[in-house]
């Protein structure tokens, strides 16, 4: 009687990848790229912790799905920075994977041909020529952690890394956050719940050990010391959660879990009502948060593009430049408009954070 089989029995192919270290040889790190990051993250780092005034800005596309486009973007983007640099500290929002709540596209690195070829080698190739060339430009780079193994092929281009809402409560997330290099930004639950944002910090700040890929792509058991950059980043749930209310909430349940208050806002999601359009309004209310004394504000998200909206993705050949195939995004202009009027209200305001009246006085 002929056995049946019990291996891979849900499994058609399998394909090897090239290593970590291969691809890096291929698309290297050169020595100023790496002071580059290292400088980022430290600026990064400052700012949350409160040793550094400005307000970190997180913007850019939804996703990436045309290098082209994203490298014409970060052109525009390295240009504003440079304008705003002493009070708004601007890092390129850079996202190659999408987690999908059924199925879907799930970014450049997964299917960068947008065909369902799945060229994931192709991918990583793609994603880790946009970070130098991004990188070559003068702008920091965030990006999410989605794929524990991704982070050994790209992450020493990468100066902040997000945490979804999705993926927040798994513990895989958690661990691999405890040994990323860079700040790392948890997003309460798709629900509004901030806890498993604040147990997610907790369990990233601890060392873990657990199995990974090394960079020569052999499997591994990996130790970490435990990431002291852990965040929060409020994204809204049922209801938005970007108000004062919410925001002095979130600053007193910090602080019970022995968290100095940090608190990045994302202006786009549950914080929108997933309503592009509604994000200017959520800017200039956190903006006017900072303004009035706030002083856990760290940093705010927006979801940008060259294009406002988005669109279908059908075939590649008809695709619209510069518009998002994933969450809709606002526009350049108004990207640039929002940018330019909070450095305005925000320049006179920066330098005095924290100090009170009688000592300006």
């Amino acid at each position: 009687m002929k056995q049946k089989p019990i291996n891979n029995v849900n499994v058609s192919d399998e394909r090897v990848l090239m290593t970590p270290e291969k691809l890096k040889q291929h698309v290297g790190l050169p020595d100023e790229h790496a002071a580059f990051v290292a400088n980022a993250r430290s600026q990064i780092t400052q700012i949350l912790n409160g040793d550094d005034q400005r307000v970190l800005v997180v913007l850019g596309p939804c996703s990436i799905h045309d290098t082209t486009a994203a490298l014409d973007y970060a052109r525009r983007l390295a240009q504003l920075a440079e304008e705003v640099k002493d009070t708004l500290y601007l890092v390129m929002r850079v996202y190659f994977e999408k987690p999908r709540t059924t199925v879907g596209w799930k970014g450049l690195i997964n299917d960068p041909s947008l065909d369902g070829s799945f060229n994931v080698e192709e991918g990583l190739v793609l994603a880790r020529q946009l970070l130098r060339d991004i990188t070559e430009l003068g702008l920091p780079i965030a990006t999410e952690a989605l794929d524990p193994v991704t982070p050994q092929y790209l992450h020493d281009y990468v100066s902040w890394t997000a945490i979804g809402a999705r993926t927040t409560e798994s513990q895989t997330h958690r661990e691999m956050a405890s040994g990323l290099s860079s700040p790392v930004g948890f997003k309460n639950g798709t629900d509004g719940d901030l806890n498993v944002a604040l147990n997610a910090m907790q369990a990233a700040s601890k060392p873990h050990s657990f199995l990974g890929v090394n960079n020569e792509g052999v499997v591994s058991v990996i130790d970490t010391k435990g990431n002291s950059a852990a965040h929060v980043v409020l994204r809204g749930g049922h209801e938005p959660n970007y108000d004062s209310v919410s925001v002095a909430e979130c600053e007193s349940l910090l602080e019970a879990a022995g968290f100095k208050p940090s608190i990045i806002i994302d202006c786009s999601h549950g914080n929108s009502h997933k309503n592009h359009k509604r994000q200017p309004l959520v800017y200039d209310n956190v903006v006017t948060q900072i303004m009035e004394g706030n002083l856990a504000i760290r940093g705010l998200m927006l979801e940008s593009n060259i294009e406002e909206g988005s669109q279908s993705l059908t075939s590649a050949d008809k695709l619209h430049y510069g518009v998002s195939i994933t969450d809709k995004c606002i526009d350049w202009s108004t990207t640039e408009e929002l940018v330019k009027k909070s450095y305005q209200k925000l320049k006179y305001v920066i330098g005095n954070r924290g100090i009170s009246s009688l000592q300006i006085a």
